[in-house]
């Protein structure tokens, strides 16, 4: 009975080499999960680009991003799994298809917000997400935030909000304001839900979601034709922009706590308006410089004091 009592003391003390590998261990995973995630949200930055590139209608356009990210992903499943492909979608399949339609709601809302508010408005709204994954993962996972997080994420939706801040001299409409929120929460719901399967690959669940999508998209569109130009375009926002971005995500996000995966997510819109001023020399105006500064700088911030402090991630309940 004394050497049960004493080993798990042991096993947890800070000078044992075992806590010293989990510990190494814990922190290349979080760090491994923080570069994924932020990988993913500096290629979707590159979204609207291409869309200004792209001359197809809005449903034609997300019909063909749809088929190349399937295409992508299910080329990507076939290269890992193998004799497995099919098998893995068994795994944990509710929690795939809830991720696959939560990431599909955030699309498809996305598109039809835009005929009520502008992009500018919905990147703010989107901004509540980081709040609502942190508040879900507590309730849900019992994955405690830390001030530190919350204050990284109030200061990164004060820069969006200075990004912005033209957006708002125009008044705002209720549809669009609501369908902003229900982005918000669906990129979160499938943050947690992400994180509450992180034995699980949910590559899967994004697969799920680029096929609810362009069934979505299909009945939607006035037509599925595109023209030689748009096609190089649209490959590249659907196999990369969108698959290789989901792909990083899904398998990013399973490492750190899911507030901090949603905050990583925010480089999207702070990076948005500076491929457009590098592609189209449209100058962001320095609301936008202000703001994206102040977004950024909380994020790297943020990550460097964790990474330096070699914080300790609990995992979540599963």
């Amino acid at each position: 009975m004394a050497s049960s009592h004493h080993s798990p003391s042991a096993a947890t003390h800070p000078s044992g080499s075992a806590p010293s590998a989990a510990s190494a261990s814990e922190r290349a995973q979080h760090l491994r999960g923080l570069v994924f995630c932020s990988l993913a949200a500096i290629i979707w930055s590159t979204g609207g680009a291409v869309v200004r590139t792209v001359g197809a209608e809005a449903w034609t356009t997300i019909f063909w991003r749809s088929v190349f990210a399937a295409t992508f992903l299910a080329g990507l499943l076939l290269i890992r799994e193998r004799h497995r492909f099919f098998k893995v979608f068994l795994d944990a399949p509710w929690a795939s298809i809830g991720m696959g339609l939560c990431f599909c709601t955030a699309s498809t809302s996305f598109v039809i917000a835009l005929e009520y508010t502008s992009v500018a408005k919905l990147l703010f709204l989107q901004g509540i997400s980081p709040f609502i994954a942190a508040v879900a993962s507590w309730l849900i996972l019992q994955e405690r935030v830390g001030p530190r997080t919350w204050g990284a994420m109030a200061v990164a939706l004060v820069g969006i909000g200075i990004m912005e801040i033209d957006a708002f001299a125009g008044g705002g409409n209720l549809i669009g304001d609501l369908l902003g929120v229900v982005i918000g929460a669906a990129f979160a719901g499938a943050t947690v839900i992400v994180r509450s399967n992180r034995k699980v690959r949910m590559i899967p669940a994004a697969f799920y979601a680029t096929i609810f999508a362009g069934a979505i998209a299909a009945t939607q569109a006035s037509t599925l034709a595109v023209t030689s130009h748009d096609l190089p375009y649209l490959f590249f926002f659907g196999f990369g922009q969108l698959g290789l971005g989901m792909a990083l995500y899904t398998s990013g996000a399973r490492h750190i706590p899911a507030a901090e995966a949603a905050l990583a997510a925010l480089l999207e819109p702070a990076l948005g308006p500076i491929w457009v001023w590098l592609i189209y020399a449209e100058n962001p105006g320095i609301y936008a410089i202000v703001g994206g500064a102040i977004l950024i700088g909380s994020l790297i911030l943020h990550s460097l004091y964790d990474l330096h402090a070699g914080r300790r991630v609990v995992p979540p309940v599963v």
